[in-house]
């Protein structure tokens, strides 16, 4: 592959005797023009978006998709900064079956709360710092931290990554005031008018946001939020169905690497990565709508052989089963408006009869939840 030498920043010695990464001023012309590789790559990651959006539309249930999308998102970008708590814990949580989750699912919890309050907030706001501050204030208010992140402002002292401090830190981010130097050209590129091919933009936007590292705590997960809404603020899909914070935490050693190459001027290498994990993700997610696609039609034929009455209800707890695939018999109740414990039941024990949901623990005689293991597992194996 042709290379080209990108001017990102550099480290400069500060009086306070640490050396400090400082932007140059962004982006670096060098930034706007990459070799025939890189293109064509961004070229078939295009198509493959496309096709993605143009799978997803069959789903009749696609809000549901979403929703486990982004609580899947949620559980990688988390884990990535070292929350121990996984997607199962989170659907568990919600229904409150399980008194021994890991204090952390919390964090879960959170990032789902700031990604659809930015999906919501960005259909008639622009992307922009204070839109990015806004994100951070919901991911962090509240949230277990391991200290004061100050929730929606960006920073008013130096941080750094790794190490004790800022002098055996692995990276130390620009100080406070070449950081709101760079902020300033970073919001104007995010609405640039460049020749760099959308896809390629977002991955310059994630980089640089990161090498920013603007908050005292949750810069990773706000980044990588800013990627999914970046896609569809540009309409680069129709739909917010890709999340590459799974393909992130797959990689997670090529990802840190990606992004230090991407300051030590090897942009390109950071955005092929970024590239390569949208073409991986998009397939793994056209992958996953099939599969979804032949499970619900297959457990729809399945529902069809029940009597009226309980096909009618079984029928409208379904695709509820697509965004909450672990239900109590309180779950179901209160989905089917059922006035007693007994009707909800009788429809578990019909929907386990049909081989879609089954118990989790059989060993609970209490508080028992029921799982839809082959959709959950849909999940689980999509890029893990």
């Amino acid at each position: 592959m042709n290379s080209h030498q990108f001017t990102v920043g550099k480290n400069v010695q500060q009086k306070e005797g640490f050396g400090a990464f400082i932007p140059a001023s962004f982006p670096a012309k060098d930034l706007l023009s990459y070799a025939p590789e890189i293109i064509k790559k961004d070229a078939k990651t295009s198509r493959l978006l496309g096709k993605l959006d143009g799978i997803t539309q069959l789903l009749p249930d696609v809000d549901f998709f979403i929703y486990m999308y982004v609580r899947k998102d949620a559980a990688a970008s988390s884990q990535i900064e070292g929350t121990k708590a996984s997607m199962v814990d989170s659907l568990e949580a919600e229904i409150k079956t399980e008194s021994s989750l890991p204090p952390d699912v919390d964090d879960i919890f959170h990032y789902i709360h700031a990604m659809n309050y930015g999906m919501k907030r960005i259909q008639d706001f622009p992307l922009s710092l204070r839109f990015i501050r806004e994100i951070h204030k919901e991911l962090m208010e509240g949230a277990r931290s391991t200290h004061f992140s100050d929730p929606g402002n960006f920073r008013k002292s130096q941080n750094w990554i790794g190490g004790k401090g800022p002098a055996d830190a692995e990276f130390v981010p620009p100080p406070v005031n070449a950081m709101h130097e760079s902020l300033a050209d970073f919001e104007t590129f995010l609405h640039a008018n460049t020749a760099i091919p959308p896809l390629i933009q977002v991955a310059l936007i994630h980089s640089q946001f990161e090498t920013i590292h603007p908050f005292l705590d949750g810069n990773g997960r706000t980044g990588r939020m800013l990627v999914t809404f970046y896609l569809w603020k540009e309409g680069l899909l129709e739909r917010p169905t890709l999340y590459l914070s799974s393909y992130f935490k797959k990689y997670k050693k090529v990802y840190y690497q990606r992004l230090t190459d991407y300051r030590e001027d090897r942009a390109e290498q950071w955005v092929e990565f970024f590239l390569d994990g949208i073409i991986e993700t998009a397939e793994s997610a056209i992958e996953t709508v099939r599969n979804i696609t032949v499970l619900r039609e297959r457990d729809i034929a399945k529902i069809s052989q029940l009597n009226k009455t309980s096909s009618a209800s079984a029928m409208s707890i379904l695709p509820k089963l697509f965004a909450q695939p672990i239900v109590t018999v309180g779950t179901i109740q209160e989905w089917a408006g059922f006035r007693s414990r007994t009707g909800a039941q009788k429809l578990i024990d019909r929907f386990s009869e049909l081989g879609i949901l089954e118990m989790k623990d059989e060993s609970k005689k209490y508080d028992r939840s029921y799982v839809y293991r082959t959709y959950l597992d849909i999940f689980e194996k999509s890029l893990v």
